[in-house]
């Protein structure tokens, strides 16, 4: 099967789904950096892009207008109760992140966790952000990316065949994704080992 397709995406994840969670802590002190970063206000409309299980919304408790896309369908339904434990109203829906079915200038924020390395078209997933945002909203993206101005090194090289097999790809360029957009980036913040947290602004 090809990679780097939401075919593949689906399949893989899926799988991976009842393991997912476990994995995930180790960017449990990411997730909540990243969305106290963005000071929301309880009215705000908030999009999680590739929102996966849902493990962004218990730092979002306080938050009215919640909305949540995932390309697999068992996450989705894993969001959903995880949703119900925190008492949480979220719209949780499957879609493509590259497709956004929400009309533009809707949303006040868009978090992207882990979502711009590994989903097939950034660029048309960075895009969709900026025309769902409304004129001065904010999204924020927790991944890993090459750093700014460098190209991937030989491990990274050698590495990311698999990687991008199994995950997620280790080699994409945050700053030459935006140029496709005309979404600012206010901020860059090295997090652990190949992590990085940028915020933004439409």
């Amino acid at each position: 099967m090809k990679i780097n397709t939401n075919t593949w995406n689906r399949v893989r994840y899926t799988f991976y789904r009842p393991f997912y969670d476990l994995i995930a802590i180790y960017f449990r002190s990411f997730r909540k950096q990243s969305i106290e970063s963005l000071t929301l206000k309880p009215e705000d409309k908030i999009l999680i892009l590739g929102a996966g299980t849902g493990l962004d919304l218990e730092f979002l408790t306080n938050q009215k207008h919640i909305y949540a896309i995932d390309i697999t369908p068992a996450m989705v339904d894993e969001l959903k109760r995880r949703a119900d434990d925190f008492s949480i109203d979220v719209v949780a829906e499957v879609m493509d992140g590259s497709n956004l079915d929400f009309e533009s200038n809707y949303f006040d924020a868009v978090i992207l966790h882990l979502i711009v390395a590994v989903i097939p078209d950034p660029v048309s997933c960075l895009q969709e952000t900026e025309r769902v945002l409304k004129p001065g909203g904010v999204f924020t993206i927790m991944d890993k990316f090459v750093p700014s101005g460098q190209k991937p090194g030989i491990l990274r090289k050698l590495v990311n065949p698999l990687a991008n097999l199994l995950a997620t790809n280790l080699n994409r360029d945050i700053d030459g994704l935006l140029s496709h957009t005309n979404l600012i980036k206010k901020s860059d913040k090295k997090l652990r080992s190949i992590f990085r947290l940028i915020n933004g602004i439409k």
